[in-house]
């Protein structure tokens, strides 16, 4: 009986990993990624705008590209976010920084003041908008530091700041908050073309330069930049077409059985769309892969470049 149970066993791994392919998943650190959007999808329940995550604003003084969390657009105003999923205790260093002391046996890590660093965000975001013919009244673009994590404990000084939203204060955010931000826009433009500016400011965003998305299963995002992908010559050529300037979506679906028991993984994606701003179009289109076809995907904030299987990624959206 021992025997039946472990030759049943055997086969059931098998032909799991015949479906499902290697899943293993590279150890790579999604937490801020994840934080972000986790963060972003709240907000928009809360204040009833548009989110948008992992901008890289052009910065014209820098010479660089200005890596922004979240805006969120609502028609009341422009919110940057910076999220920082720290956690322990965090101070003020006395150059200014944020010195971070997990409860694990680690260094205390430092970090630049990101209060200062959301109020640069603000003034390059600020620029970027007006350069694309949006010009927003000085001051009523606003800046948070949120500290989401459970764990983070900061310092009087750091949580007594105007800009922090500290762990207890984001658990207690709740929709009738957003009573009490700002009419901007009253300022800004009359109130007949409120709703046409409040679009105008999605367009411009959802139209900017952005980190691409590689979401993977477990509930897990990655910000970064994909790259290419990995495959045996017959399924790189099913995927030709999948390139960032044809495609702005695609999706991986669970194994399809095809001829005599051969796994494959069904690519689903969708074409661009210039004329609607470089959106990816409804209709979509195919390919059929192994699974062990790999993408490869440099993270954000890393210089080194990771390979992921493709039978581990759920989604990846390119931006253009």
């Amino acid at each position: 009986m021992w025997v039946e149970l472990l030759c049943g066993l055997v086969l059931y791994k098998i032909i799991r990993r015949l479906f499902d392919g290697d899943d293993a998943i590279p150890d790579v650190d999604s937490s801020d990624s994840d934080a972000s959007f986790v963060v972003a999808t709240r907000l928009e329940k809360i204040f009833k705008g548009k989110a948008f995550v992992g901008l890289r604003i052009p910065d014209a003084d820098a010479g660089t590209r200005q890596h922004i969390d979240v805006v969120i657009v609502t028609k009341r105003e422009v919110m940057v976010v910076a999220i920082r999923n720290f956690s322990g205790f965090v101070e003020v260093s006395g150059d200014g920084n944020w010195v971070c002391t997990s409860d694990k046996k680690h260094k205390p890590k430092t970090y630049p003041d990101p209060v200062i660093e959301v109020n640069r965000q603000i003034e390059v975001l600020e620029s970027y908008l007006e350069q694309r013919g949006a010009i927003l009244p000085k001051g009523h673009v606003i800046g948070r530091v949120i500290l989401p994590h459970s764990n983070c404990r900061p310092s009087y000084s750091i949580s007594s700041q105007l800009e922090v939203v500290t762990s207890d204060k984001w658990n207690e955010l709740k929709p009738e908050s957003a009573s009490g931000l700002s009419n901007w826009i009253k300022g800004a433009v009359g109130k007949n073309d409120r709703t046409d500016w409040f679009e105008k400011l999605q367009f411009i965003l959802s139209t900017s330069p952005m980190w691409d998305r590689l979401e993977l299963k477990g509930d897990r995002n990655i910000l970064g930049e994909f790259l290419e992908f990995k495959a045996n010559h017959d399924d790189m050529q099913a995927l030709r077409n999948v390139k960032r300037s044809k495609v702005g979506h695609f999706i991986v679906q669970k194994p399809s059985m095809l001829g005599l028991g051969r796994s494959r993984l069904q690519v689903l994606y969708f074409p661009r769309d210039y004329r609607s701003g470089g959106a990816s179009s409804s209709e979509w289109k195919e390919a059929a892969v192994k699974p062990s076809t790999e993408v490869l995907f440099q993270p954000m904030n890393s210089k080194k470049a990771q390979k992921f299987k493709l039978s581990s990624i759920v989604s990846v959206t390119l931006t253009a």
